[in-house]
């Protein structure tokens, strides 16, 4: 059972910073090629723009063994409508059920007998489709993502068989606490915007999903505009143009412009409430936060330094106040999530249910705490070489490296080097963290509970106290 408890005006989404000064690919000559970077033994990046709107660009990484193609599309649930909530997930998974040249069967096998790996992801604003293979088994990754984005043929009978399997997958998901819980708080937080919404869908409108309108869907969204494709590994840029004309072939005739990254400020309807998922677990989880920055704010730096010192780790506040002083808790940590036009941050804590109040009390105070004095210097210090060694020992695989640059591209327009984005952490003062904190930690709370209470009323008062 689920149970929403409205309350007052929320406010308006995030109260913008300067924007960071960017170079926009889009506007970047179509039919040109420019280095982004040139780094020790061979590193270079590029990037090309194609006069089809089509974006390419490309890591080398001389010495390693593999390489990571990815082809990212600038659709997700968000552009979805209520009534075909979950279709850009669905569209996803009827990708890979054949296309004019191969099986399911035959996709598969083809990059099983290489060792490699070829999948696909749906968020909020993109939807990925990515392989990871040896350096010389490029061409057929390139193949075949290519194959399964472009020339899918989504027949009727697969489009049935794959309403099953999504089905199956919110059943699964709404068996794991967690990630029920996760879509429950964006509900609390953010209602009725398209960001508040599953980006698994719903039953009802999985099951009320009509094959011919999911084809438009593709037929619309899926435009090389709105793609980027990002390739990282012992790769070089001119072999991938040469795939990439191979692979796409007449459809890089047809002229276009590159979708600018989305930007604006999201309008969000102000109600604060609390989600109640009603359900006889052994433990009650606790997700509670507030509405964030956009990801075009310059204090991103200083959130993702106050997220990992407040709980990113082990020596974190609420790791500390939470677990090992009080044994609350056997996991809490906290979360960061940035959108174009909105951002949300968030506590997560899994307790014993006659816990759940003791919990949610301690991560108050510890947030009123914050919002009131700040961080030490040591828990600035350790906050920010925490997001260091994350990033760079995060970036030892070309997988990580592809998802960077391509990640960068759609919703930047830009490329930000490693070094630039350590300085820009480097940057980041005490002072900066104390000022976010008592912006960010002061705003209006929502909450969603998943655990064996029936009301919103037999959950502990800490629960209400927190949002009220």
């Amino acid at each position: 059972m689920t149970t929403s408890v409205n309350g007052t005006a929320a406010g308006a989404s995030s109260t913008r910073g300067r924007p960071l000064p960017r170079r926009l690919g889009h506007l970047q000559k179509p039919g040109s090629t420019v280095s982004l970077e040139r780094g020790d033994a061979g590193l270079a990046v590029r990037r090309s723009v194609l006069p089809s709107g089509l974006r390419v660009i490309t890591e080398r990484i001389p010495g390693v063994r593999s390489a990571s193609v990815g082809l990212w599309v600038q659709v997700g649930s968000r552009d979805e409508r209520v009534e075909v909530a979950g279709a850009a997930h669905y569209l996803e998974h009827l990708l890979f059920k054949g296309t004019a040249r191969r099986t399911a069967a035959q996709i598969a096998e083809e990059i099983d007998a290489v060792g490699g790996e070829l999948n696909a992801f749906t968020a909020k604003e993109h939807t990925c489709y990515y392989a990871h293979v040896l350096d010389e088994d490029l061409p057929l990754a390139m193949d075949l993502v290519c194959d399964v984005v472009f020339d899918a043929l989504c027949e009727p009978r697969d489009f049935e068989t794959e309403r099953g399997v999504v089905l199956e997958e919110i059943a699964m998901r709404d068996d794991d606490p967690e990630d029920l819980l996760h879509d429950a708080f964006l509900d609390a937080l953010l209602g009725e915007h398209a960001l508040g919404r599953p980006v698994l869908g719903t039953e009802q409108s999985i099951g009320d999903m009509d094959r011919d309108a999911l084809f438009g869907f593709y037929k619309k969204r899926y435009t090389l505009p709105r793609m980027v494709l990002a390739v990282a590994g012992n790769i070089d840029h001119a072999q991938v143009m040469r795939l990439v004309r191979k692979q796409i072939g007449d459809r890089l005739d047809r002229v276009g412009t590159p979708v600018a990254p989305r930007a604006g400020r999201a309008r969000i309807p102000g109600s604060r409430k609390l989600v109640l998922h009603s359900d006889d677990t052994e433990q009650a989880h606790l997700m509670l936060g507030v509405r964030g920055l956009d990801r075009h704010d310059e204090r991103r730096f200083a959130l993702n330094v106050l997220n990992a010192a407040l709980g990113g780790g082990m020596s974190s506040r609420l790791f500390q106040e939470v677990r090992e002083r009080r044994g609350l808790a056997y996991q809490v940590y906290s979360s960061v999530g940035l959108y174009a036009d909105a951002g949300t941050w968030s506590v997560y804590a899994g307790c014993q249910p006659d816990r759940l109040g003791d919990v949610a009390g301690v991560v108050r105070d510890v947030l009123s705490t914050v919002a009131r004095e700040g961080l030490s210097d040591a828990e600035v210090a350790r906050g920010k070489g925490q997001l260091r060694g994350g990033l760079v020992l995060g970036l030892e695989d070309t997988s990580s490296r592809m998802s960077r640059i391509g990640k960068g591209e759609l919703n930047y327009g830009d490329y930000l080097s490693v070094e630039q984005t350590l300085a820009r952490i480097d940057a980041v003062t005490a002072a900066d963290v104390a000022a976010l904190a008592r912006d960010l930690l002061r705003r209006p709370v929502a909450a969603a509970v998943v655990g064996p209470y029936a009301h919103a009323d037999d959950l502990p008062p800490q629960v209400h106290e927190v949002i009220s």
